[in-house]
């Protein structure tokens, strides 16, 4: 019977306001084709204000710096960010420290969940000793899972309690998807993208008793899994000699409604969902998903805020908007859905009840 404690969400120093990413792309696409509607677009993404590690005009965002450089800046600061959030959660749950300062025996398990930059060793082997975690901690590392990257932590995590009674599971997001703004990148889709994403990392610990107030989940029956058949093309990353990139195709507009049925077959038909933490990757994905789930857009209201105020955060996101929902919370046992979607077109879901302290 795992618990979800409240994550702890960790944002970067730069702030970036849509209104100065038009100005960037008008400066280095002074004749773009789609010049007059790209603001229009950008707009409509419901982003204000996101947050990146680097500045706007740093050579790994808007420059033409290498991808060498891109990788090693964008795993450096996601670690660091990783480092701060996931000492946060240690600490705002209360688990006791090791015997060396900074250090946390209580931790059974460590599971990260990484898509920007490149590393080896990764994520989860990088914070056993900057948090002081023992060496023998179980660890899983999810690399690719991107948007969806946060839920499927998060389901790996329910797995291994319900494995394992007694269990106290770190998880932890990062994603520095500003790595993936490049100006080699022209298409109307690229545009969106550089206007949507921002950097963050999240963390939270996943026990077998109550650390708090936060989502209740009876076991990894209360889990979904799924892959959208032919629709690998739909998202996806690749690298090139210039650094990161992220295509879609038009069909990625609504693999979020394809994958909806399968979802509410899992939920049933006589389930009731109070609330939902709803993956912000866009205002059609947060309308479509909370109205097929039977809420209203003030149920999606946590959702919304993260998308406006800190953009699509990757595999972070889900984290963020739990976080938000602690600030306004259920009532003690009102039934709730986390569901993301990620490249594949994947979906990781949970679902549960809200458990007060």
């Amino acid at each position: 019977m795992p618990y979800i404690s409240r994550p702890v969400t960790t944002l970067p120093a730069h702030k970036v306001t849509t209104a100065e990413i038009i100005d960037d792309i008008r400066t280095h696409h002074p004749d773009h084709p789609k010049a007059r509607v790209i603001p229009r677009y950008l707009g409509n993404l419901g982003v204000e204000t996101r947050y990146f590690t680097r500045p706007l005009t740093a050579p790994t965002v808007s420059g033409t710096a290498s991808i060498e450089e891109r990788s090693r800046a964008a795993f450096t600061d996601a670690l660091e960010m990783a480092t701060r959030a996931a000492q946060r959660a240690l600490t705002s749950t209360g688990l006791a420290p090791g015997p060396d300062p900074g250090s946390y025996a209580d931790i059974d398990a460590i599971i990260t969940t990484h898509s920007t930059g490149w590393a080896v060793p990764n994520l989860d082997i990088q914070l056993i000793p900057a948090l002081g975690l023992r060496p023998t901690v179980s660890r899983i590392a999810l690399t690719t899972m991107a948007c969806a990257g946060g839920t499927q932590a998060l389901t790996r995590a329910v797995d291994y309690c319900a494995a394992r009674p007694g269990s106290k599971v770190l998880v932890v997001a990062a994603e520095v998807i500003s790595s993936v703004y490049n100006h080699n990148d022209a298409s109307i889709e690229a545009m969106i993208y550089k206007a949507l994403f921002g950097d963050s990392a999240g963390a939270c610990i996943v026990s077998t008793e109550p650390l708090g107030p936060g989502l209740h989940i009876a076991g990894p029956h209360d889990t979904l899994e799924y892959v959208l058949p032919d629709s690998l093309d739909r998202y996806s990353g690749r690298i090139g000699v210039d650094g990161f990139h992220f295509d879609s195709t038009k069909e990625a507009l609504s693999a979020a409604d394809d994958v909806l049925p399968a979802v509410l077959d899992w939920i049933g038909p006589h389930q009731p969902v109070d609330w939902a933490a709803i993956h912000p990757g866009s205002p059609r994905i947060i309308t479509d998903t909370a109205h097929a789930l039977g809420l209203d857009d003030h149920d999606a209201r946590h959702s919304t805020a993260t998308l406006t105020h800190e953009g699509n955060l990757g595999g972070v996101s889900v984290l963020r908007v739990l976080e938000r929902t602690h600030d306004d919370p259920p009532q003690h046992g009102a039934a709730g859905v986390v569901i993301a979607y990620g490249p594949g077109f994947n979906t990781a879901a949970l679902r549960g009840t809200w458990h007060a302290a």
